[in-house]
């Protein structure tokens, strides 16, 4: 049984997907299973910068309180510029395997860094591009990785917090399953 299955919830708020992660939490789920990812700024925000402080990474503006919660919780932080999509701050497990799709220069058939790492955990090319999408127009991403059981856990722990879309894909049939 593979531990790589997901579960992508899309929200259309930075308070909603922190509603959520704080919801799995509460429900006792493992939150060094969750990834979250978003636009890191609007033009207005006037967001002065990023920094590193040992194993924290710290953002300077609007969002930076959000930001700041999110990576004290997730394990993993990273800000890209990622071609196409704009700048993109993200936590937890994902971090790694977009790192590692960089790294390995697995970027392939017209996917971004972001599209690499989703594609290595067996989202397929069609919901990538949906999550792209989602991420340009300022949406943020709750990606939940592990069994089929967890995953589905998640989803029905996630249902209460109102996504705009909530998907699970299976790494080993590479199907997409919608609710």
């Amino acid at each position: 049984m593979s531990d790589k299955n997901s579960m992508v919830a899309v929200y259309n708020t930075h308070q909603n997907a922190e509603a959520a992660v704080k919801e799995l939490q509460k429900s006792g789920f493992d939150i060094g299973k969750l990834s979250i990812l978003g636009k890191g700024y609007h033009t207005e925000d006037h967001v002065i910068g990023y920094y590193n402080t040992g194993d924290r990474m710290k953002h300077w503006g609007k969002m930076g309180a959000f930001w700041g919660g999110i990576w004290g919780m997730l394990i993993g932080a990273a800000f890209f510029v990622i071609p196409g999509v704009g700048p993109v701050l993200m936590a937890g497990p994902l971090v790694a395997w977009v790192v590692g799709a960089l790294e390995g220069a697995v970027v392939v058939g017209g996917l971004t860094a972001l599209g690499a790492g989703l594609y290595s955990i067996g989202i397929p090319e069609d919901s990538i591009l949906r999550y792209e999408t989602a991420v340009q127009a300022d949406k943020f991403l709750l990606v939940v990785h592990g069994t089929a059981d967890e995953v589905m856990r998640a989803k029905d722990i996630l249902k209460g917090t109102s996504p705009e879309e909530s998907n699970i894909h299976f790494v080993d049939e590479r199907v997409l399953t919608t609710a």
